[in-house]
């Protein structure tokens, strides 16, 4: 894959007056102006259904940038961005609005001197990915001969196997795979893309890491919130298919991945799918005693009472859509044979926290082992949220004269080294998709084998009843996610440091 020199381009961001633009986009791009990486020729066009003018737009961004930016925002140099922000209102399947719109593209391109390059950005809900890229594709918006044309599209990537399959036969009927970036936000978190580093770049991990030496690996994504103003979104998804379809089997293909022979994309990329396509074949009777779902009851978090999922906005009082999901699987190859991967994410749980925690087989029963049994097993956590950083344990004596053993610490916290210096998943993303670095995004056949895996799990759901709410809000979650590994003789790590606690 050859990286563009040239990074000019034109972005249009079809949900422009969204969540999305208002929260990530805008301030990210206004983010790199700040960090010199924003190409001087460059200009957005936001799409959307309201009544707006190009200033109204403009000061409702400013109110945003000011809002959401991680950088103070400077006014002259948010004077520079103003300029080259433009809003343009029609409906997704409006034809009038798209012959508008491809002229004043080309206005734009001749003004800003992009030499026809365009980013077309679909932050919208997934039924208008294919009205957006057919409308499109009719008014010749994405003809490759003049500069390059890149779509980005948000998750959900389909809502099974066959509707992705049909969404990307679509999609890449108009732009070809090297030019659709399917964005997964978690990897351009500095923490993912420091997984491949700590492993491969580091000479004590990577001859220990494989089930020679590791007794299982535990991935979480668990956050306080509920599902805010997303109940319309949620009853269509809940947790398999917002978390672990996409943002946790990525994480686990880093985790488990080969060395790749060169740090090029596509080499990586290949390695991550092999992952994917090692995952264990989940039976019906393997599910049924092996993947957990809840759902929130009411409860209290941090002294509030919160409510029910089923009481929360656009979501159906009888719902059986899961907000917790907790499963057990295998990795079958040569490397992990044996190991247990431990994944679980969740809502209204009792912390905000995505880790991955690497457990450490046990010594013989010999010397110290021997003699004491409440020895902690070596842990390495790699924290990607909201706390960045690593830490690591292993045991040493108590100071003293007796011979007592503690568990210690070595940690690393990125936010306590760099603190608002470190960049935003998005502002990373999003340069990369100029300059045509697909790396950090996601290949049609990681996204296949991935719903292939997923979908098993939802079938066998079908025929199984469930009892929902299973677990009150501010608590861990179902009872059965602690059984999972309790069963197993292990239990799900909450690791802290003093580094991680100080900065709280």
């Amino acid at each position: 894959m050859e990286i563009t020199k040239d990074l000019s381009c034109v972005m249009t961001i079809f949900g422009g007056t969204g969540d999305l633009a208002h929260r990530k986009l805008i301030p990210a791009i206004y983010n790199l102006l700040h960090e010199n990486m924003l190409p001087e020729n460059f200009a957005v066009v936001a799409v959307g259904r309201r009544d707006l003018s190009h200033e109204e737009y403009r000061d409702s961004i400013y109110q945003s940038i000011q809002k959401f930016s991680r950088l103070k925002i400077d006014n002259d140099l948010w004077n520079v961005l103003r300029n080259k922000i433009y809003y343009s209102k029609f409906s997704f399947d409006d034809n009038l609005g798209y012959s508008k719109l491809n002229e004043f593209l080309k206005a734009l391109d001749k003004e800003y001197h992009t030499n026809g390059n365009r980013m077309y950005y679909l932050a919208v809900a997934p039924e208008y990915f294919e009205v957006i890229v057919d409308k499109l594709n009719n008014h010749n918006m994405v003809d490759t001969r003049e500069g390059f044309k890149r779509v980005v599209i948000e998750k959900p990537f389909g809502r099974d196997l066959k509707s992705a399959q049909y969404l990307n036969k679509k999609i890449t009927e108009v732009f070809s795979e090297d030019n659709t970036y399917r964005i997964d936000h978690y990897l351009g978190k500095e923490m993912i893309q420091n997984i491949m580093i700590i492993r491969f770049a580091n000479s004590i991990f990577e001859p220990i890491w494989n089930n020679k030496y590791i007794d299982n690996i535990q991935i979480t994504a668990i956050e306080t919130v509920g599902v805010e103003n997303r109940g319309g979104y949620y009853e269509k998804a809940g947790a398999l298919r917002d978390m672990v379809q996409n943002h946790m089997l990525q994480l686990l293909t880093l985790t488990a991945m080969e060395p790749p022979p060169s740090l090029k994309t596509e080499h990586i990329r290949d390695e991550k799918v092999k992952v994917l396509q090692s995952l264990e074949k989940l039976t019906p009777e393997f599910i049924k005693s092996n993947v957990v779902r809840g759902q929130y009851g009411a409860g209290s978090i941090e002294g509030k009472v919160v409510p029910a999922y089923r009481n929360e906005a656009n979501v159906s009082p009888e719902s059986k859509v899961e907000t917790f999901a907790a499963l057990k699987m295998h990795v079958q190859n040569f490397r992990w044979a044996g190991v247990p991967f431990y994944i679980r994410s969740g809502k209204r749980l009792d912390r905000k926290s995505t880790e991955i925690t690497v457990q450490f087989k046990e010594l013989p029963n010999i010397l110290y082992f021997k003699e004491n049994k409440e020895l902690q097993p070596n842990l390495l956590t790699i924290k990607v949220n909201p706390m960045e950083g690593v830490v690591f344990q292993f045991n040493g004596k108590e100071p003293g004269s007796r011979n007592n053993i503690l568990p210690l610490q070595m940690d690393f916290c990125q936010n306590c080294e760099f603190e608002s210096n470190t960049p935003e998943a998005y502002e990373r993303l999003l340069y990369d998709v100029m300059k045509g670095d697909p790396t950090l995004f996601t290949r049609w056949d990681e996204v296949e084998y991935s719903w292939k895996f997923v979908d098993s799990i939802l079938e066998a759901w079908k025929s199984e009843e469930n009892s929902f709410p299973n677990y009150e809000a501010g608590s861990n979650g179902p009872r059965e996610a602690e059984l999972l590994l309790s069963r197993d003789n292990r239990k799900w790590w909450n690791i802290e440091s003093n580094s991680f606690c100080a900065r709280k």
